[in-house]
C-alpha cells in the first residue's frame, strides 16, 4: 500500500496541446468550444476578461490527445491577449463567419497578428456557421484558395449539427504534433481501418499480376492493385520470381547431402523475407 501511494497518479492522456481560436467577435468561437465535451474537472469551462478557456481530450490514431482551448473575444483591445496568451501555442484555429464578408476580410490583420507572435504554428481555416448556408456571403471556393495561399487546413463547420468540428480539432493536432516530431512515436501503434487491414493481407500473399485472377469485383482489384504498387506495401510481399527463388533455395538447403552435413541443415521455414 505504501508503495502504491509513493506513485505518480497516472496521465489521463498521451500529449498535451495548447490551440488558439482567433477571429472576429461574433464569429461563434464559443459556440465551437462549448459543445466539447469538457476532458478534465479540474478544469471547466471559464469566461471572462476577454477570454475562454476549456479543455478536452480527443482519441487520434489510437492515443489520447489532450487539448488546450483558448479563445480571445476578437475585439481590438484585446489583441494583448493574443500576444499573452499566444506562448506556448502550437495550433490556431482561424475561424470566420460564413455569413458575414467582413469576418473574411478581416482574416488578414488576425494572420498578422498570429505570424508575428506564434510564428510558424499549424493553422486551420474554418468558416463556422455552415447552418446557414442558405445566408452565404463567403464562398467555399474563396476560402478555400485563402487557406491554400497561406498553408492552412480548411473545413466549414456547423456547431448547430456537429459537423467538422472535431474533425478540425483532430486534423490541426495532427499538424501540431508532425510540426513537434511527435508523430513517429506512435506511428507503428496507428490503428488501421478494416479495408486497410484487409489489402494487406491479401497482397502480402499475392502478386500484382495474380490479383487478377482473383474471383473479386473490378473495382475491388483495381484498388488492391493500386495498394500493392504503393511502396509501403512492396515491402510486404514477394514478387513471383522471389517467391520461386526462396523456395528453390530451401528445397536444396533442408536436405543434407551426408550424415556430416546435419548440423549446417537450414528448416525449411527459416528464410527470412527481405
Amino acid at each position: 500500500m505504501a508503495e502504491d501511494s509513493g506513485r505518480p497518479p497516472q496521465k489521463s492522456y498521451d500529449y498535451l496541446l495548447k490551440f488558439l481560436l482567433v477571429g472576429d467577435s461574433d464569429v461563434g468561437k464559443q459556440e465551437i468550444i462549448s459543445n466539447l465535451e469538457d476532458g478534465a474537472a479540474e478544469s471547466p469551462f471559464c469566461s471572462g476578461s476577454g477570454k475562454s478557456y476549456k479543455t478536452t481530450t480527443i482519441l487520434l490514431d489510437g492515443k489520447r490527445v489532450k487539448l488546450q482551448l483558448w479563445d480571445t473575444s476578437g475585439q481590438g483591445r484585446f489583441c494583448t491577449i493574443i500576444r499573452s496568451y499566444s506562448r506556448g501555442a502550437q495550433g490556431v484555429l482561424l475561424v470566420y463567419d460564413i455569413t458575414n464578408q467582413w469576418s473574411f476580410d478581416g482574416l488578414d490583420r488576425w494572420l498578422k497578428e498570429v505570424d508575428e507572435h506564434a510564428p510558424g504554428v499549424p493553422k486551420v481555416l474554418v468558416g463556422n456557421r455552415l447552418h446557414l448556408a442558405f445566408n452565404r456571403k463567403v464562398g467555399e471556393r474563396d476560402a478555400q484558395t485563402y487557406a491554400e495561399k497561406h498553408s492552412m487546413a480548411f473545413f466549414e463547420v456547423s456547431p448547430l449539427c456537429n459537423y467538422n468540428i472535431m474533425e478540425s480539432f483532430c486534423e490541426l493536432s495532427r499538424m501540431a504534433l508532425q510540426r513537434n516530431g511527435m508523430e513517429r512515436l506512435w506511428r507503428s501503434n496507428k490503428v488501421l481501418p478494416l479495408h486497410e487491414l484487409c489489402c494487406r493481407a491479401i497482397v502480402a500473399r499475392t502478386t500484382v499480376y495474380s490479383i487478377e485472377q482473383l474471383p473479386l469485383p473490378t473495382s475491388v482489384k483495381s484498388h488492391l492493385k493500386s495498394y500493392a504498387l504503393t511502396p509501403t506495401c512492396t515491402r510486404l510481399r514477394y514478387t513471383h520470381s522471389q517467391r520461386k527463388a526462396h523456395n528453390k533455395k530451401n528445397k536444396l538447403t533442408s536436405t543434407p547431402t551426408s550424415p556430416a552435413d546435419t548440423r549446417s541443415c537450414v528448416p525449411r521455414n527459416s528464410c527470412s523475407v527481405t
